[in-house]
């Protein structure tokens, strides 16, 4: 398994049957995180590029079955930000010194195409990167977007594995959102997608399809999340043991089959372990997302239980986070931290 990992690192090539055996073996695994952690210094350095999150509408049309904003969650207290208290958000945020916003929302259809881009055309004045994550669209609003000054976009496939899609994800469908990550692509976005680790009825083998997934788009960021069971979803009594580990272990072979991209320490490991994104950014993230929303809609945006949250006052979460990363000898980045970004500042 040593030498196994030692050639991915220096080969970025793995196969399907060999991303299973990392994912299956016990004993490798520390050997695999200093491998991936190694590549993400040489590849993105030791800084942490930080990006504003903006949970703009828990709204959702979707019905997805492990997600609490889904369409028949009757408990669930919605809320919309109007196009005003969004431009608020990212001012304070660029205030702060953040370079990038991360405008999030479940698939709320009251904001139309021509709301969202002069949402975007407003905060692309602040000198903001933007990336949005708003979910399925045709290629004509994605266009639109792209026009208006959009610079990311991220969706996450959740899973390769279309039969567990299609139980999962009712009434939706896997060829659409695969076909919206093309139109992505092609239109010249940098194109963020992820998986959800460990769904009822997934598999090792549909883990690896999804690394090898992401390797032939190829995804500029990847995201890599736990499941976590919510209480008002069908999925409600699934279990969770493993899934922090088995998470991290798919982030840090997909560090070592895309060595340059950007990935994601998610909130959704640290909801499973104190230390869940510490943990990930030594085995291969080098990106966190602040939640800049106001308090009130962070605890409405209920995606899953135990959701991370940052608190009212987003200079002093900074403030913090900064100390936590430097006891792992990281560095926090206000940078729109593009794709490539420190390979062209850093060239070997």
């Amino acid at each position: 398994m040593k030498q196994l990992i030692q050639r991915a690192e220096e080969s970025h090539q793995l196969t399907k049957e060999e991303i299973i055996l990392l994912l299956q073996d016990k004993e490798a695994a520390s050997l695999l995180f200093q491998a991936a952690d190694r590549v993400r210094k040489k590849y993105v350095g030791d800084e942490v590029y930080l990006r504003a999150l903006i949970e703009f509408s828990n709204y959702c049309k979707n019905n997805c079955c492990y997600c609490g904003l889904r369409r028949d969650n009757r408990h669930a207290l919605r809320y919309r930000l109007t196009p005003r208290q969004i431009l608020n958000t990212a001012r304070q945020a660029a205030q702060i010194g953040y370079k990038t916003v991360v405008l999030q929302s479940g698939e709320d259809t009251w904001f139309s195409p021509a709301i969202m881009a002069e949402i975007i055309r407003e905060i692309k004045k602040l000198g903001l990167a933007i990336t949005l994550s708003i979910g399925e669209k045709n290629r004509e609003e994605y266009a639109a977007y792209r026009q208006a000054g959009a610079d990311r976009y991220l969706l996450r496939i959740e899973t390769t594995d279309k039969a567990l899609y299609a139980k999962w994800d009712p009434g939706m469908s896997w060829q659409n959102r695969a076909r919206c990550l093309r139109d992505l692509k092609e239109l010249g976005y940098e194109v963020g997608s992820g998986s959800l680790v460990g769904l009822p009825g997934q598999t090792l083998e549909s883990l690896a399809d999804d690394l090898l997934f992401f390797k032939s788009l190829p995804v500029d960021m990847a995201g890599i999340g736990p499941f976590i069971p919510h209480p008002q979803t069908p999925l409600a009594q699934a279990a969770v043991e493993g899934h922090f580990e088995l998470s991290l272990k798919v982030m840090a072979v997909m560090r070592l089959l895309l060595p340059d991209i950007n990935i994601p320490a998610t909130t959704a490991m640290e909801s499973l372990h104190p230390r869940g994104r510490l943990l990930a950014l030594q085995s291969g993230a080098n990106v966190i997302m602040p939640n800049v929303t106001d308090e009130l809609c962070q605890e409405r945006y209920d995606l899953y239980p135990g959701k991370m949250h940052t608190g009212p006052n987003a200079e002093q979460y900074v403030r913090d986070l900064t100390r936590k990363l430097a006891a792992i000898g990281r560095t926090v980045r206000f940078s729109t931290g593009f794709h490539g970004e420190y390979l062209k500042n850093n060239p070997a």
